[in-house]
This record gives structure tokens, sequence and C-alpha cells, in this order.
């Protein structure tokens, strides 16, 4: 079956807009309520991200679940993968986010979580999805849910990711500008690093419900990097609104993305022997990337963009190790999910082991030049089958040869057609992007 709301990563979209709207988020929590309470435990978790839309979505929500006779356990502002672990340590049958990740304050979703702290299976999505054309109902006044607040849930979050984190290593001496985007992380990233040692200094930190990711975090890096230089940090570290990705600057200010992180982590296991397996990655992951995993003998696999499928095949492998080059990195040996936190802490335990500032830990990686351009999608227009398009791509992926790839795919999350070029010959991997997306707007306008 074909969903109809949900994507890539739950429901999303403009608020005030259908489906983001608050009827529709009530029938939404009564529908997933109804289906994850069948066989299990009566509870769900609710986090949400520091968007103004938060507060309305949460009620919402909470009266869909009480509707349907299913308790609800506010969280509050809190990261995505909190939310995953918070979702297993509280025994519920479920978790729900509220948050539109690195999308602008306007824009908000809806995304679950199993009793397990992973994504919800296709089937199950499809279930509530079934479930939202019927009627809505309410359960007796004696059977409805009830709501309660975790006022401890950014503690208990906090503990789990030091524990991360070998206590035989401290971060004492070490400056860290650490990048909260205005959002969820700003009550817990900064404490994570402080306690166990680090000088912090805290930006983006400050949210009021219009400023998430507006200039700050791993999508606008360039605060990072100034504020790195500034204070003469050891390293920056960003996450996005939500949590879930990581970007890190080294002390020179240069910045490292999901790929580079997931080789450094991975280049660690390996050498310590505790890689189990090889890495995913995904469509979008670098070729120097792919080649620098080679050259250690790492087994790597692509999978379509998107945390859940890295996931997918992260299961189907057996592998624990894998992630986006946006930062979403998924480390199965700690979490069931991308975690900002946990995988900025892996780097840095990596950095204690060898005795090596940042820069150190990335000489022998080098990316290959890659563009990615955003088109903005016309209704009715498909890139991805127009002839003309295609014929462009062909013609650029034959000037490339072996060289380089190219790549188009719609976004899951954004009416967007994203153009990637990528090769050794900088000029021409940017040459060929423009070209391909001037021809998909030209076409779209015929």
């Amino acid at each position: 079956m074909q969903r109809k709301y949900f994507g890539t990563d739950g429901v999303r979209g403009k608020v005030g807009e259908y489906p983001i709207v608050p009827d529709f988020v009530m029938k939404l929590g009564w529908a997933a309520g109804k289906v994850l309470s069948e066989t299990g435990t009566k509870k769900v978790v609710i986090g949400k991200d520091t968007r103004i839309s938060g507060y309305m979505l949460e009620a919402a929500l909470e009266a869909g679940f009480s509707a349907a006779g299913v308790d609800s356990v506010l969280l509050g502002p809190m990261p995505t993968p909190a939310v995953a672990y918070l979702t297993k340590a509280f025994r519920a049958e479920a978790g729900v986010v509220i948050s539109a990740s690195h999308n602008p304050f306007y824009d908000n979703g809806i995304k679950f979580f199993s009793k397990d702290g992973t994504k919800l299976p296709d089937e199950v999505e499809l279930k509530i999805e079934s479930l939202m054309e019927h009627e809505m109902t309410v359960a007796e006044s004696r059977y409805l849910g009830k709501a309660s607040r975790k006022e401890d849930a950014p503690g208990r979050y906090i503990e789990f990711c030091k524990s991360s984190f070998p206590n035989i290593y401290s971060l004492a001496g070490i400056r860290i500008v650490v990048d909260c985007a205005h959002g969820a992380t700003y009550q817990v990233a900064p404490d994570v690093f402080r306690e166990l040692g680090a000088e912090v200094i805290a930006i983006g930190n400050a949210p009021n419900g219009l400023n998430i990711n507006d200039g700050y975090g791993s999508t606008h890096p360039e605060n990072l990097i100034l504020n790195v230089l500034k204070y003469r940090a050891n390293l920056g570290i960003a996450f996005d609104g939500d949590g879930d990705r990581v970007m890190m600057v080294d002390e020179h200010g240069h910045l490292l993305d999901g790929d580079i992180l997931l080789y450094i982590i991975a280049r660690y296991q390996k050498n310590l022997g505790r890689l189990e397996g090889g890495v995913v990655g995904t469509q979008m992951s670098n070729l120097g990337f792919e080649h620098a995993l080679k050259r250690l003998e790492i087994p790597f696999s692509r999978a379509k963009v998107g945390d859940r499928y890295v996931m997918e095949q992260l299961l189907e492998k057996g592998w624990k190790l894998g992630g986006e080059n946006s930062g979403h990195i998924i480390s199965l040996k700690h979490t069931t999910t991308g975690d900002g936190i946990i995988s900025a802490l892996q780097v840095l335990r990596a950095m204690c082991e060898e005795g090596k500032e940042l820069s150190e830990m990335h000489q022998d990686i080098e990316l290959y030049p890659q563009v990615l351009i955003n088109v903005r999608l016309i209704a009715g227009f498909d890139a991805l089958s127009d002839e003309k398009v295609q014929e462009t791509v062909r013609e650029a992926e034959r000037r490339l040869g072996d060289q380089g790839r190219i790549l188009l795919r719609k976004s899951g999350t954004e009416p967007l057609v994203r153009v990637m070029a990528e090769g050794y010959d900088d000029a021409l991997v940017r040459e060929l992007a423009s070209g391909i997306a001037d021809v998909i707007v030209k076409q779209s306008q015929n």
C-alpha cells in the first residue's frame, strides 16, 4: 500500500496547513493509540523540540491518546534520541516526537518510536493510516487516558549519554563550543560535556519558539566555526533542531561532516577489534569515504537516503555502525536510533584513546568534491521521469566516467528534487550539477 500521510520520517508539513493542524493530529494520536495499545501497555511518552507550535500539537496528541484510552507521559523539550531511550526506560508502548528536525520553525511533524526505541515498521504505519479513515471514537469515561509530566527526563538522558563514555577517560583540559541550534538539546548537551570535565562554551542555547535552526546548528555551522576560532577551542560540536544529527569542527575551523565522523569512529573500532561487520552509508555518502574504508578493509554498503533505511540494512547484515553525511549516525552498540550527542562522544572517546587533536583524526580521509543543489518542485512535474532531464543526467555521467557519480532524488520531507554531483574535478562537478538543475527548472516551466 502507498503511504498517504507518513513520509520517510513521520508526518511533516507547514503548521496550519493540512495535515499539521490540531484536528488531524488529535485523530492521529487516537489512531496510533488504538493500534499501538492493542497488545501492550496503554502508555506512550511524548517529547518535542522547541518550536512554538509544539504546545498546540502536544495538546492535540494528548487529547487523541486520551480518547483512545492511552496514558501520555509528557517529557517536554527533549532530543529525538532521548525519546527513543526513555520509551524503553519507561516501558511505554511507543514514543512520539513532535519535531521537524532541521526545518524552519514554521514547519513541524510527528514521528513515532516502537517500544524497542526503533522507528515503527511500515506495516504499523499503514495500519494507523487505515484507521484514520474511520470515524474517531471516544473510550468510556472510566477508561480515558491520563497525562503526567516527567520533570526529571533531562537528567535521566544526561546520565544515559555519559554512560557511553568510559570512566577511565576525562574531557578535562578540553575546550568545546557546543551549538544547540536553539533546539531540543539546549538543556542537555552542554551539561553532558561539562559533567565529563570539558570547558563548555554554549551557543544557540536560548530558544524562543521561533529561532530553532535559525543561523545555528548543524545546517548552519558558520557561527560554530567562528566561535571555535574566537575562543581557541579544541573543537566544536553542532546539533540540529531535534538532536539526532551532529557536525563537528576541529581546532583549525575545518568542518567535519557525518562521513568523516563515521570514518573516525569506524577506524577506531576497527583498530581495537570492536567493529562488528562493516559500515552502512547511503546513496549520498562520499566516494572518498567509501575508498578510505576500503583501504582499511572495512566492508561498506549503501542504503537509500534516510536513517530508517540505514537501520534496515544494519539489522539485515548484523552490523552495528552506519549513518549519513548529514550527521545522522547510528551506533547500535549504544543506541537504537541516530543520536548526535552519543556520536560526538564516540569521536571524543577515540581522541582520548589515541591522544590526538581532532585535526589529526581525519588526516587519512579526503572527501571528493560534492555539490548538492535543491530544486523546488512545481506541483505535477516529475523530474525523475522527464526524458530531457534524464538525457542530461546520462551525458553528465558519461563525462564523469568512473571518476564520479550523479544522483537525483526527491526529498522525503520537502517538495524538492536534490541534484548531487560528485567527482575528482571540482569545476566539472559544479558545472554538471548546475546544468542538471537548470534543465529541471526549464522543463518544469514548459
